[in-house]
């Protein structure tokens, strides 16, 4: 590398690191603690790039850039943050940041990006949309690097006219995606609507629902959920787009190309939805985020219902070994029940354990041939729940967790089979009617008597 780099950080610690890496590799460093001798320096006409901080002790980073960008065009800017929230991204893309990097960042990966910043001119500026407030009901947080990627890649995104596919398990957030594009987008002015399959129906549905959206953003979630015929309204609608048509985006939790593969799914819709495709990782994916959406989900409690709570270290350290079958949803709502039914301002490990203890062992089976014995099924699946708690073992009362999970379909199929009848029910089962009884109410199984028809 060749050039003169501006490092702003009031971390000590940072800025000895960022200069030696940079010094080695044959960069001229300065280095200071404070922004206004950073835009002292800008003024001088010094640096042929800056890698700056947002939080500064007398000013903020981002805040910074447009006067940046106005003194010295073409003068890249790399934003590095401990901040981890989806909106830095989107903030640092609007005031045209070269590239931002949460903290702790790869040291590498920053050399990488700070070698192509001085090899390439600055991107042609775009208009800079005012950035709105972040929601702190958002829970987009995380500081991984597959999170961080998706939140660069929604910034780049959000203010172009292309179709946007979000995929991702139940519970990941990928509405969330869809809203954080059109709230944050030159679009936010204008409604956002979620079309539900009913609202394609009819001659004028799909006119009425274009009338509904106007120039704002028109999200179908849960795409694969759209049988044949609505897939088909869907396409007509989109080739018959008005000027100043809403931006169209797509939710899935299943994989739509294997879809469109199996021919389930339409290959023209496919490809009109998919002009960006973000995935949305799982929170098994992203393990290290865990603590800090818990953080998150505390915080935002404590405002909800008042009084502070927190997970004691062994609480924590379960928490994030935890599967997470139902993702952030799950996390959230654990912690929430936790919130209300805690006695003290620390939550133990007991407590999330008991809590823990009633919810899904396991996610939905997922493969297996035809013909594949139960046992090799159950085997399967097992293993993979174990696998998933990455080395650690998974919350105590793993037994009767997987024997509640396979107890109650096995009597709720069998009292279908039996029409109800309980007698039946536990003769079919072999076990005691009594003991029946006991399991319908611990298992709050509800029992529909009615004529079977054979």
């Amino acid at each position: 590398m060749d050039g003169t780099v501006l490092v702003a950080d009031d971390d000590r610690t940072i800025r000895t690191v960022l200069t030696q890496a940079l010094t080695r590799a044959g960069c001229k460093v300065h280095a200071t603690s404070s922004l206004m001798t950073l835009m002292r320096w800008v003024e001088e006409g010094k640096g042929d790039l800056v890698i700056s901080d947002v939080i500064m002790p007398d000013g903020n980073g981002l805040d910074a850039l447009p006067r940046i960008g106005k003194l010295r065009p073409g003068l890249p800017v790399i934003v590095i943050s401990a901040q981890n929230t989806i909106m830095t991204a989107i903030q640092a893309a609007e005031a045209e940041a070269y590239d931002y990097l949460p903290k702790p960042f790869d040291l590498p990966d920053l050399m990488k990006r700070s070698a192509r910043a001085l090899e390439q001119k600055r991107r042609a500026p775009v208009k800079p949309v005012q950035a709105r407030e972040a929601g702190d009901d958002l829970p987009l947080v995380g500081r991984t690097a597959a999170m961080q990627a998706l939140y660069r890649l929604v910034a780049r995104v959000m203010n172009t006219d292309l179709a946007v596919l979000v995929t991702g398990e139940s519970g990941t957030g990928k509405s969330l995606i869809a809203k954080a594009i059109h709230d944050f987008s030159d679009r936010r002015s204008q409604p956002f609507v979620v079309a539900q399959a009913s609202d394609l129906v009819g001659m004028d549905g799909p006119a009425a629902l274009l009338a509904r959206a106007r120039g704002g953003s028109l999200v179908f979630d849960e795409i694969s959920d759209y049988d044949d015929d609505m897939q088909a309204r869907i396409v007509r609608m989109l080739d018959l787009m008005p000027e100043n048509a809403p931006r169209v985006m797509a939710t899935s939790q299943t994989d739509l190309s294997a879809r469109m593969e199996a021919g389930s799914f339409r290959q023209d819709l496919f490809y009109r939805l998919s002009g960006v495709t973000l995935h949305v990782p799982s929170l098994r994916e992203r393990v290290d985020d865990i603590p800090l959406l818990a953080e998150h989900f505390l915080a935002k409690g404590e405002r909800d219902f008042g009084g502070l709570r927190r997970l004691s270290n062994d609480a924590r350290e379960l928490v994030r070994a935890y599967s997470w079958p139902g993702n952030v949803r799950q996390l959230e709502n654990t912690l929430r029940r936790l919130m209300v039914t805690s006695s003290e301002a620390e939550i133990t490990r007991a407590e999330v354990e008991a809590v823990l203890g009633s919810q899904p062992a396991m996610e939905p089976l997922k493969g297996g041939g035809e013909g594949e014995k139960l046992s090799a099924s159950v085997a399967r699946h097992l293993k993979r729940y174990f696998d998933l708690h990455g080395g650690q073992l998974p919350p105590a009362g793993v037994y009767q967790r997987i024997l509640r999970e396979v107890e109650m379909p096995l009597i709720e199929i069998a009292l279908d089979a039996t029409a109800g009848n309980q007698a039946k029910c536990a003769d079919l089962l072999g076990i005691n009617r009594n003991t029946l009884r006991k399991k319908i109410t611990d298992l709050d199984i509800r029992v529909t008597r009615r004529r079977k028809l054979m």
